[in-house]
């Protein structure tokens, strides 16, 4: 059981995402309801297909749902225009991509500053230097993206989606590019964003061992929840996955 102390950050209510129509539609999402809580790392799981991304880009405004409804810290997405809604992404979502998404002709720190600068907000400086020390970006924070390691960009990106405080942080497959050193790095970082600096994050992951640093896994398969798991293992996440036909 869920404790009931826990404050929901972003949630899906019958959330259904589908593509085509009569016997040629596809559903992504078939009416999923998931919440996601403050100061938890959660991780969802799921078959090549099973609407894992889908998930992720419909509760962060980047897709729109065919029915039902997402929600971040209390605002219902569907209801924002495009330009509050892009606000909203900029102010309450980190974001972190598979391929780093960095601006090749800023310095790392421009790049872990921008989407403060974007909103004309100088944020909180304590808690930039914080983060930044924490990804040990401290002496390469004039360096541009072609000057850093793959492991440095992708801290620079991780750095990037905490210097705002977001009331959440999304990532899509964060380590997918990185090799198994790195990727253990940025897993153990953000494992500690949530413990130490109570950040709030929903990562998408195929691999069993990055699933395991989370609080809980949602699982999908077929566009449909199937199952829950707290306190994780890398061995019960692959059994659970096998019996999903991954």
């Amino acid at each position: 059981m869920t404790s009931p102390t826990l404050t929901v950050a972003a949630s899906a209510k019958n959330a259904t995402k589908k593509y085509g129509k009569d016997e040629g539609v596809v559903y992504a999402l078939n009416n999923v309801s998931v919440d996601f809580y403050s100061g938890q790392f959660t991780a969802i799981m799921g078959p090549s297909g099973s609407g894992k991304s889908t998930l992720m880009h419909c509760i962060a405004g980047l897709d729109e749902l065919t029915e039902g409804t997402a929600v971040i810290d209390n605002v219902e997405l569907s209801t924002l225009s495009d330009k509050n809604l892009t606000q909203l992404r900029r102010e309450k979502i980190g974001f972190i991509f598979q391929s780093f998404n960095l601006v090749p002709t800023l310095t790392a720190e421009e790049n872990i500053r921008l989407p403060l600068m974007l909103g004309n907000n100088k944020g909180d400086e304590e808690w930039i230097q914080r983060v930044i020390s924490t990804v040990h970006l401290n002496d390469r924070l004039t360096h541009r993206p072609s000057e850093l390691s793959g492991g440095q960009q992708q801290r620079v990106a991780v750095a990037r989606a905490l210097a705002s405080k977001p009331r959440i942080i999304l990532a899509d497959e964060p380590t997918g590019n990185l090799d198994s050193t790195t990727g253990s790095e940025i897993l153990k970082f953000m494992r500690m964003a949530v413990d130490e600096l109570g950040q709030t994050i929903v990562m998408v992951t195929h691999d069993p061992v990055a699933a395991a640093y989370a609080d809980r896994i949602v699982f999908l398969a077929d566009g449909k929840i199937a199952g829950e798991m707290l306190e994780p293992t890398a061995e019960k996440v692959l059994d659970r996955m096998k019996s999903l036909g991954n």
